[in-house]
């Protein structure tokens, strides 16, 4: 991570320890301020009830976003068992639900294992999945009715840490859940508590990880306030995918959107020049590696 000193020459991504309260669009327009220009924009949206890491990508960096916002996702969420809310979450009125008290924790970490793999899941009704170009929640809040189809996730772990019971009739969950991208954590806590027949929503949700970044990299709005921090759009693609260095012809091939020849590569991949400056990313297409986004200045 290095200090940003020039805001106007920015290229890189700013990692955010989101505060609650706050949308992603509320980040990203503190971030277009404090940096001074409106090339911002974001890695995948977090409610405005969650926390944690929220990747921002400034100047050229935006060109990383779309392929960031694909990697994989970590979560520490808590589950509440007993009620049912309308969006799922905790911002939602509650609409139904049954005790928890005679449900045994064997029972809750039998139906847990259930979500684990790759699963049918239907996104939440009041979530940013959009309708004939509608976002969904507008189309709830309007009065609609919205039925959303499922869609294939894959949930690769679901890990129990905590089972308490603040009351006789509702038992909490604090769980960890390394997903895929599209995953809805508000539809796994719903689906926990109908499969278990009780209802369930979810209470608290700090995302960890998004790919190779952390909340070790993570800021928050008031330490950017005082000093803008970012991951350099060089080591951004270093952390997030392979990497393969070129140099004389097949560097200048690759500044001028050239393919190069397969070397092993079987996704996409970071290309850097003999200076270590990131150049482009790259996929593989029949016996080529293609450029996918290039970074080079232009």
């Amino acid at each position: 991570m290095t200090d940003a000193t020039d805001s106007h020459s920015i290229d890189g991504l700013v990692v955010v320890d989101k505060p609650s309260g706050w949308t992603s669009h509320d980040v990203v327009a503190r971030l277009r301020r404090l940096a001074g220009t409106r090339k911002v924009g974001h890695a995948g949206t977090l409610d405005p009830m969650a926390t944690g890491v929220l990747v921002l990508g400034v100047g050229r960096a935006t060109r990383l976003l779309g392929h960031l916002a694909a990697h994989d996702k970590e979560y520490h969420a808590t589950i509440r068992l007993g009620q049912s809310t309308v969006t799922d979450d905790a911002e939602g009125e509650v609409i139904g639900g049954g005790t928890c008290a005679d449900l045994s924790d064997d029972q809750v970490m039998q139906a847990v294992r259930r979500f684990v793999g790759e699963i049918d899941q239907v996104p939440s009704a009041v979530s940013a999945v959009k309708v004939d170009g509608v976002r969904s929640y507008a189309r709830v809040r309007a009065g609609e009715e919205v039925d959303l189809p499922a869609r294939r996730v894959t949930v690769s772990a679901l890990d129990v840490h905590e089972l308490m019971r603040p009351a006789d009739d509702l038992l909490d969950v604090k769980v960890t859940v390394t997903c895929s991208s599209g995953t809805y954590i508000r539809a796994l806590a719903r689906d926990l508590g109908t499969v278990l027949g009780v209802g369930g929503h979810l209470t608290a949700l700090r995302r960890t990880r998004v790919g190779g970044i952390d909340l070790s990299q993570a800021r928050t709005l008031e330490q950017l306030e005082a000093e803008i921090t970012l991951l350099s759009l060089t080591d951004a693609v270093r952390a997030s995918f392979p990497s393969r260095t070129v140099e004389g012809a097949d560097e200048l091939g690759v500044r001028h959107g050239r393919a190069l020849p397969l070397t092993g590569e079987t996704g996409l991949t970071g290309v850097f020049g003999a200076d270590g400056e990131v150049l482009a990313l790259m996929e593989p297409r029949g016996d080529t590696l293609r450029v996918v986004t290039g970074f080079t200045p232009g």
